[in-house]
């Protein structure tokens, strides 16, 4: 990893380490982490200069209560088992999500298929394809830099980690992040879906935790209509977003939506 070229952009790096994953001949070194709370300003000024750095900023969190900063600083990351997100089709990725989502096992599912199925209103089990992408009103970066400040003026204890990486999306299967594996256990084509997003709506990755994912918005949804597809997209790719979070279903999700200009995502 090329840190020196942080030192080229006049950017200096809080002390921090090479977190090493796996053991043995398999050993690689894909994330560097600081030691201490990410500084305020480092997100925004490292991705601003990330085209020349090839350096991807991140915001990393620990599991809550652990002291060993699991997984980053313990090095739980497992590059070696994520595929390439390139060699995805996100429609695809997210059409066969929502089939597994919304089928119901009559022996081993608490609910019943209409209990199930009023979930997902208005579309049941019918995938209704992708949302249209929009066009940012703002530099999408610019906008992800703001959001990251916000983020850590709530007094969050994240560490600035770099991945190299060509994108947000792509540093979270280069650096092995397995985060969403109950649902999906190749951080690859989780990634392909948030590269997708990336272009559609100018989504930018800022912060991963254990098991959640934080990205900046910078063309939301501006109503409810346009909303609505998109919560079916969140839906097949963090189904506890609705499961066990406080919405009845889709509709009541897709309100949430509307002009928000962040989405988070955490899986079970």
């Amino acid at each position: 990893m090329h840190l020196e070229s942080l030192t080229d952009e006049d950017i200096p790096l809080p002390a921090g380490r090479m977190v090493t994953a796996g053991e043995g001949d398999g050993a690689t070194q894909p994330l560097w982490l600081s030691d201490g709370p990410a500084p305020f300003g480092s997100w925004g000024r490292i991705r601003a200069v990330h085209a020349r750095t090839g350096l991807w900023p991140l915001l990393l969190e620990p599991l809550q209560g652990q002291r060993d900063f699991r997984p980053w600083a313990s090095g739980e990351l497992y590059p070696e088992g994520s595929s390439r997100p390139a060699g995805h089709d996100p429609a695809a990725l997210l059409a066969a999500w929502w089939e597994g989502c919304t089928s119901v096992d009559e022996e081993d599912d608490p609910l019943s298929a209409e209990e199930r199925l009023a979930v997902t209103a208005p579309y049941g089990a019918v995938w209704p394809g992708l949302a249209p992408g929009r066009t940012p009103s703002e530099d999408p970066g610019g906008h992800a830099a703001e959001t990251a400040e916000v983020f850590l003026s709530f007094g969050t204890d994240a560490r600035l980690g770099l991945v190299e990486a060509a994108s947000g999306a792509e540093a979270l299967a280069l650096v092995g992040w397995s985060g969403p594996a109950n649902h999906e256990n190749d951080t690859g084509r989780i990634a392909a879906v948030v590269a997708d997003w990336e272009r559609r709506f100018g989504a930018r990755v800022f912060a991963v935790g254990f098991d959640t994912l934080r990205l900046s918005v910078a063309a939301p949804p501006a109503t409810l209509e346009e909303a609505l597809p998109i919560a079916a997209e969140h839906f097949a790719f963090c189904p506890d977003n609705v499961w066990q979070g406080h919405c009845a279903d889709l509709r009541a999700y897709a309100e949430h939506l509307v002009g928000a200009d962040a989405w988070t995502f955490w899986w079970d």
